[in-house]
């Protein structure tokens, strides 16, 4: 396997009032939010289009869990089903099963601190056609 974490693909975070927080963003960094956030684009070294995203999520979201810390972090791979799959083979705490969607697939992961990670095997293009 080749490839495995290709880019940050968003940060999450935990706060008491998302969208106070999302305006405060805004008006003081002046960070396009809207209801999710931010995504930003950027270009990869191949030239595609590519996703980050930046996501404040209510104080008592599940998400995370079984994470107990306050933030999130979201990064980008390929293959995603590979990875998880020597991911286990390595040790890792693999967390719920893979996900697919339109703009892409996710699985999960602990670090050895707990801080759970999120794996996306995106597709892009799916957000540039909305």
């Amino acid at each position: 396997m080749k490839k495995r974490v290709t880019g940050l693909g968003g940060f999450f975070f935990k706060t008491k009032n998302p969208d106070e927080i999302k305006s405060w963003y805004k008006t003081h960094l002046g960070i396009p939010t809207d209801q999710y956030g931010w995504t930003f684009w950027w270009k990869d070294q191949d030239g595609n289009d590519c996703s980050t995203q930046w996501s404040p999520f209510k104080e008592n979201t599940s998400y995370f869990q079984p994470s107990e810390k306050q933030f999130m972090m979201n990064f980008r791979v390929e293959n995603l089903k590979a990875l998880l799959e020597v991911l286990k083979e390595e040790g890792v705490t693999v967390v719920g099963e893979m996900e697919e969607y339109d703009y892409g697939k996710f699985g999960w992961i602990l670090d050895p601190e707990g801080n759970k990670i999120e794996l996306w095997e995106p597709v892009d293009k799916a957000f540039l056609d909305q």
